[in-house]
């Protein structure tokens, strides 16, 4: 036999081993946390797709045998076994990732995506395991946080170690995980979605650019495009904070933009952040409002999102409610908040949701 003939041989037959080995593993059924499209294609493997921020999975079996399966070069996540340190994974490919040195016995596991990434996504394939480990029960978590918002409430730039980044720095230090939101969240066990993204607003993005989007124009979708609109009957959040207006406001408007006048955009906004929460409210009845805004923008944040309070409330929806930060460092990638300010703003929201009674 020829020697090529061979290599190909002892080739096929690691491969044909390979192969094999990976269909004698079993996938484990797993928690979603954010927004997923979930898609059981014929004689193929569930696949999870995302494209919103600080979505998660979560799973729990006995067993001493895991692999997790991703197809997504763009994103970083951590995963987390037994609370015991996270292990981070960098934009891991198509790839099936073992969990090495793993102990008989009952396992948790959390895998979670820290990046955002607006044009792109990910899929998620699953954990895996031998045929002999056993599912154990998954979370069922009965509270519910929706945080909607932009780049604060993304958590951009903000374990960086300066207000100065490139493109690429800006991309690795985001961590949504650490942003105020899922910090908030995980002091309450709640289950959370950030449906945000950076630089969009109500009516105005940052500079105003983008004009044809808005974050109420990419919220309605699982994804961040215009193909699946997002429907889930398990989710009803018992609060919602939205976190919108610094980019509406933050910079002078261009000539080029619809509105002529400051009035005008603040009358735009007004209107569409009101028909918003109500939309909101309409299919989430009990929900707990909160309007969260910077004291930033010499007030005029502060004073356009207290006139949507206002209004709300005049018209009936009274379980809303503003509040107004103040004392960050901002010291995040292009001055966003750090690490330090979203465990400050997770703070004050634990303090402020503790004790507000029969949110629950």
């Amino acid at each position: 036999m020829k020697p090529h003939a061979l290599i190909g041989l002892l080739a096929g037959m690691l491969l044909s081993s390979s192969l094999y080995a990976a269909d004698s593993t079993k996938p484990l059924p797993l928690h979603i946390g954010g927004r997923v499209l979930v898609e059981s294609p014929a004689n193929q493997p569930v696949s999870y797709t995302y494209s919103w921020p600080a979505v998660y999975f979560e799973t729990a079996f006995k067993g001493q045998s895991l692999t997790l399966k991703f197809d997504d070069d763009q994103n970083i996540f951590r995963l987390i076994v037994d609370d015991k340190a996270p292990v981070v994974i960098n934009k891991p490919g198509k790839v099936d990732y073992p969990v090495e040195s793993l102990a008989p016995g009952k396992h948790r596991v959390r895998l979670e995506k820290l990046t955002e990434t607006q044009s792109t996504s990910g899929r998620f394939l699953g954990f895996y395991t031998d045929p002999s480990a056993k599912p154990l029960a998954l979370p069922k978590r009965k509270r519910q946080i929706e945080f909607i918002g932009d780049s604060f409430t993304v958590g951009y730039g903000n374990t960086s170690p300066s207000r100065e980044c490139t493109d690429e720095e800006l991309f690795k230090t985001t961590n949504s995980q650490m942003a105020f939101g899922p910090l908030t969240a995980k002091a309450f066990d709640a289950d959370y979605q950030i449906n945000a993204s950076s630089g969009f607003g109500i009516v105005r993005n940052y500079n105003g650019t983008s004009p044809d989007k808005s974050l109420l124009s990419l919220y309605p979708y699982t994804l961040n495009n215009p193909d699946q609109l997002y429907h889930n009957k398990h989710w009803k959040p018992q609060v919602i904070v939205i976190g919108l207006g610094t980019n509406d406001f933050s910079t002078a408007l261009n000539d080029n933009e619809r509105w002529k006048t400051r009035e005008a955009l603040h009358a735009d906004y007004v209107a569409n952040y009101v028909k918003f929460v109500k939309q909101l409210h309409s299919n989430n009845a009990r929900a707990q409002f909160i309007l969260m805004n910077s004291d930033q923008s010499n007030g005029e944040i502060a004073e356009q999102v207290g006139k949507v309070v206002a209004q709300l409330k005049g018209g009936g929806l009274h379980q809303v409610e503003q509040i107004v930060f103040k004392g960050l460092d901002y010291s995040g990638c292009h001055w966003h908040p750090s690490a330090n300010d979203d465990q400050l703003l997770a703070n004050l929201l634990i303090t402020h949701l503790q004790q507000k009674k029969g949110i629950w």
